[in-house]
């Protein structure tokens, strides 16, 4: 039984705000009485999972602490050892590296470490839209003729056919996707999703991955009594790479993305300083800004220009050329908004006409750029709260990517089409997926591809809901409560930010900021007051509401945050719901 909260069953938003359960108010409880924790922070640590006992230390995340034992991963020892050879015996390297963040993080990382031995290793980045995802047989041979040691990161677990085909090169595979029945015949395949794994480190991204066999690896070197490359310098990388493949932060995630933020903050990785200055990034990193600033910017190059351009900025170590490669990716970022806006457009109209009945929402359109169709099955899942395929169609062939909600498995699914033949390529994570297909078995493999989604258990897709971790009264919302609130991140995929209700409230001033933006004052009746933006909230009711508020009271809800305007600290509010009181 849901439960509702504030009596809000159908907001602005047309979503119902619920609140903590009994047994999430009981976990608080014992919080708040072992630890000196107030009670919004309280809740928050209790929704998130957190035990009494073990509050204090969650609030500290280290990674001493949370550190895996890397050998534990299969094939680990095995890998961390060959590459340590590679570095002795001054062999040729290549690192063959997805296309997308995760991709270039993971194999910037890579060559951080080993030029820092001095190992210059090839990059190789395929052409997403030429070459598709992972290795390939023309690349793999062209790779092999010229090296010793091929490296395969976020890529190379489902890839049988190219690796396979390699008899004179040793290839190792540092992945993190959904492995299937067999595996490669590679030197080692370093993946915590094989399916010969115990799962327990399922979350990690390949960027993460990377980081664990390259601790491996320095720890034989420390052994032998030979310098080892300093992991923790390298630690932007590994954040950047686990936000913005929206891996989970729990466990092991948290830890290396708290200490990467304050290393990306120290501004050392030229390329990294460049892209957050073309971003107007003005503040300390945040997930916030890894996920929607950083990343798109990166992923723009392997969306819709150079590949390489993504890894290549991250390995520079010129500022000229660093600049150069920032403001292009900053261009095709441009670009790609401008594609991703009209393929949404054409694909909403299918989504609309076909209905949203099913458990699968899907559309699929002539020339729809390959680079955009996982974004816009991101926004258009968001919209209609179900699992979503965008299908770009070219000739007789079909590129596609989706996107799950919770409680959804898409990416076993789309594998059992592989398996069944309707599709030729495709797999990926439970919450997104890629695939490729033949244009006569467009509508056969959607058709089953909802059936398998129906059948894992659609009772989870619900009606949208607001979470919200309980209700603050303005007066109440301090930078000492902010800054408390903020000890229980970093918060992203797996650990939402916390959000709070305000009830009660009038709109004192509300102007429109850009095209769809609102920025807002919100006042009680004692006359405390809080500042507040509505990103998008033209694109709904939400704008036109609070612009025309006649004097209304309203509930409002969002994700509080801390303004630093000219060094004022104050909080805000970051708006995502209101709702009329009667």
């Amino acid at each position: 039984m849901k439960n509702i909260f504030l009596g809000v069953e159908r907001s602005i938003s047309g979503r119902c705000w619920t609140g903590p359960n009994i047994a999430i108010d009981r976990k608080a409880e014992m919080i708040i009485q072992e630890n000196n924790f107030s009670s919004a922070m309280a809740n928050v640590l209790a929704r998130l999972g957190v035990e009494a006992n073990q509050a204090k230390n969650y609030t500290q995340p280290s990674l001493r602490d949370l550190m895996p034992n890397p050998l534990k991963i299969l094939d680990m020892e095995k890998a961390a050892s060959r590459i340590n050879l590679a570095v002795e015996n001054h062999e040729q390297v290549a690192i063959f590296a997805d296309y997308d963040v995760d991709g270039a993080t993971s194999g910037a990382l890579l060559h951080d470490w080993l030029t820092q031995l001095g190992i210059l290793p090839t990059l190789y980045v395929p052409d997403r839209i030429e070459e598709g995802y992972g290795p390939n047989v023309e690349a793999m041979e062209m790779l092999s003729n010229n090296h010793d040691l091929i490296i395969c990161v976020d890529c190379g677990t489902l890839s049988h056919e190219p690796i396979n085909k390699i008899t004179n090169t040793d290839i190792i595979i540092l992945d993190h996707h959904l492995g299937g029945e067999t595996l490669p015949n590679a030197y080692a395949v370093v993946n915590p999703n094989r399916q010969d794994e115990k799962g327990d480190l399922y979350y990690l991204c390949a960027a993460g991955v990377v980081f664990l066999t390259l601790v491996a690896a320095n720890s034989i070197l420390r052994k032998k009594n030979k310098p080892t490359p300093e992991l923790l310098n390298m630690l932007d990388l590994v954040a950047l790479g686990t936000v913005a493949d929206v891996a989970p932060l729990i466990g092991f995630n948290r830890a290396l993305v708290r200490q990467g933020l304050k290393i990306m903050a120290k501004r050392q990785r030229i390329g990294l300083s460049a892209l957050t200055d073309v971003a107007k990034m003005n503040n300390a990193p945040t997930p916030y800004h890894l996920g929607y600033l950083l990343g798109p910017r990166i992923n723009a190059g392997g969306r819709v220009g150079k590949a390489d351009l993504g890894i290549r900025l991250l390995t520079c170590k010129d500022y000229n050329e660093a600049n150069s490669i920032a403001e292009k990716l900053n261009q095709l970022n441009d670009e790609r908004r401008n594609i991703e806006s009209m393929v949404q457009f054409q694909a909403l109209e299918q989504v609309e006409k076909r209905g949203t009945n099913n458990t699968l929402v899907w559309a699929a359109g002539e020339g729809w750029h390959p680079g955009v169709v996982g974004i816009v099955a991101s926004r258009i899942k968001e919209i209609t709260n179900k699992p979503t395929v965008i299908i770009g169609l070219d000739e007789d062939l079909g590129k596609g990517s989706g996107r799950s909600v919770s409680g959804i498995d898409l990416g076993s699914s789309i594998a059992s089409l592989q398996r069944e033949n309707l599709i030729t390529k495709g797999g990926g994570h439970k919450m997104a997926a890629g695939l490729s297909l033949e244009r006569k078995n467009l509508d056969t493999a959607m058709s089953r591809l909802n059936e398998l989604l129906t059948k894992q258990d659609s009772e989870k897709i619900q009606t949208k809901e607001l979470p919200l971790d309980g209700a603050l009264s303005i007066s109440a919302i301090t930078i000492d409560l902010l800054e408390q609130l903020e000890t229980a991140g970093p918060f992203g995929a797996g650990a939402s930010s916390p959000k709070f209700a305000i009830p009660f409230l009038r709109v004192a001033f509300a102007k429109k900021a850009g095209e769809t933006h609102l920025r807002l004052r919100f006042i009680d009746d004692s006359g405390s007051t809080i500042d507040a933006i509505a990103f998008g909230a033209f694109k709904s009711d939400l704008g036109e509401t609070l612009v025309n508020h006649k004097g209304h009271i309203f509930h409002i809800a969002g994700r509080l945050e801390i303004d630093n305007w000219n060094g004022r600290m104050r909080p805000k509010l970051n708006l995502e719901d209101v709702a009329i009181v009667n």
